[in-house]
């Protein structure tokens, strides 16, 4: 028995091949950024607070637009790329902005991914779901 994709007919039917992320105006840019630097300074400082105690948020709203510049600026490259210097440039921005050793900044890192990623997922679910609702 064939299950039916959840995607509508259109999206499951192209090709992964056929995305490029980078098309569209520069407008579409800024606002992935903003929005991503945003998500990623909010999901930093919660990391932050579980490793560090009491952190001021001016650092997260510092260390979100690094990770978030990567993201829009290698989206053409693939997801391996994209997260190896992601993650790289996350783990630098902690270091500088907190001024914290390498192995501190790591396990702020991986802390980060791990809400970010959590997070990202929920919303994404919730999204999914609500779309699915009847109108």
């Amino acid at each position: 028995m064939v299950t039916p994709s959840p995607l509508p007919v259109a999206a499951s039917s192209l090709p992964l091949q056929s995305f490029d992320p980078a098309t569209g105006p520069i407008v579409a840019f800024v606002g992935t950024f903003v929005a991503t630097a945003l998500f990623l300074s909010a999901t930093a400082h919660v990391a932050a607070r579980n490793v560090l105690g009491d952190v001021p948020i001016r650092r997260a709203l510092a260390v979100g637009p690094v990770p978030a510049a990567a993201v829009v600026a290698l989206a053409q490259h693939g997801p391996g790329v994209t997260l190896v210097v992601t993650g790289l440039a996350d783990l630098l921005a902690v270091h500088v902005i907190y001024r914290v050793r390498y192995r501190t900044a790591g396990l702020v890192t991986v802390i980060h991914v791990t809400i970010s990623f959590l997070l990202t997922l929920a919303l994404g679910s919730l999204i999914a779901l609500l779309g699915t609702a009847p109108t």
